[in-house]
């Protein structure tokens, strides 16, 4: 587009001083005819820019003007740098905006900033798993995000058939590997996960998109809502303290220390969707726990418990089996 394009060469004017129709072609991938078009439009437009012919000659702001156009300090172009940087390693649109970017600021900004674009580096995967790609269809709803037309959406929710639906979006969120989409239907709030979304499309329906609009409240709200959701089931278990770190690790805010009792021993209240689920996950741990309520999970527990010494008691069939199999070719 033209009006980035003319906005890049006044902040190539502010950075650098003075520049050649060939310096500011090569700086912008574009022709030395299309940036000295661009020049004059500048000049044209009422811009102070004005051309000194000769040797040592280009064009320049009048004066020598060389304000920060970005308004940008120091250590905002670094917190900039730093927070914009991890982007660019992965995509390379970013990339070529931020070298651009680099080269907008001033040249007593650029080392430091330069050297923040490249400081850190983020690792989206898990120890031991691929790292997630980008959904597909992202592009599309990004676009119709900043555009703010409609989109018509194929969802397939994880209990229903999939169903079409008109979404005015407002905005993406992404919680570890999973990407959300935050927008309106007919006015109500709705929450969809990309990878459920079997196809996007834009519309030229223009969106509504409340004025005192705030994604990050919608998204606490997401989030208090779900957590009211995984945690319809609770028990109250005594525990050996040194195992409780553990169950943080393993039900993360569902497991709420309550009180320290005798010494080594601790009360933690967990919360899950279901008391199986509970059940599974303390299974690990029964040797160092005693679950004080509700009685039910004592019994699930119980029957978990069985079920494995069942199946996995010496000399089983299993174990049988295993000994009668016929050894790996060497």
């Amino acid at each position: 587009m033209r009006a980035d394009r003319l906005v890049a060469v006044l902040l190539t004017l502010q950075a650098r001083g003075r520049v050649t129709a060939a310096q500011l072609a090569e700086e912008l991938e574009v022709s030395i005819a299309t940036a000295r078009r661009d020049l004059e439009a500048l000049s044209a437009a009422g811009i102070p820019v004005y051309p000194q012919a000769g040797r040592g000659g280009g064009w320049q702001l009048l004066g020598g003007a060389r304000t920060d156009l970005s308004g940008l300090s120091s250590n905002e172009a670094r917190a900039l740098f730093l927070l914009v940087g991890p982007a660019a390693s992965v995509d390379p649109e970013a990339k070529a905006a931020l070298r651009k970017l680099v080269r907008a600021l001033p040249e007593t900004f650029r080392t430091h900033a330069e050297a923040a674009a490249e400081a850190v580096v983020i690792d989206p995967g898990e120890w031991g798993r691929p790292t997630p790609a980008r959904p597909a269809l992202l592009p599309v709803l990004e676009s119709a995000i900043v555009d703010r037309v409609r989109l018509r959406i194929r969802y397939a929710a994880w209990n229903r058939e999939p169903a079409d639906r008109t979404v005015d979006p407002w905005g993406l969120v992404q919680k570890q590997e999973h990407w959300y989409l935050l927008g309106g239907v007919d006015g109500t709030e709705r929450t969809y996960r990309v990878d459920r979304m079997l196809d996007a499309a834009r519309t030229e329906e223009r969106a509504e998109r409340p004025d005192d609009l705030d994604l990050a409240e919608i998204w606490e709200r997401v989030t208090a809502a779900v957590e009211r959701q995984r945690a319809a089931a609770t028990a109250t278990i005594i525990v050996d303290s040194g195992i409780v770190p553990l169950l943080h690790t393993q039900f993360g805010q569902r497991a709420i220390d309550e009180a320290q009792l005798d010494p080594g021993r601790s009360r933690v209240v967990v919360t899950a969707p279901t008391e199986v689920v509970i059940a599974r996950g303390l299974a690990g741990w029964a040797e160092y726990l005693e679950v004080v309520e509700p009685e039910s999970l004592r019994r699930e527990l119980h029957r978990l418990g069985a079920a494995m010494v069942a199946r996995n008691a010496p000399g089983g069939d299993a174990a049988r089996a295993t000994d009668s199999a016929p050894a790996p070719p060497t």
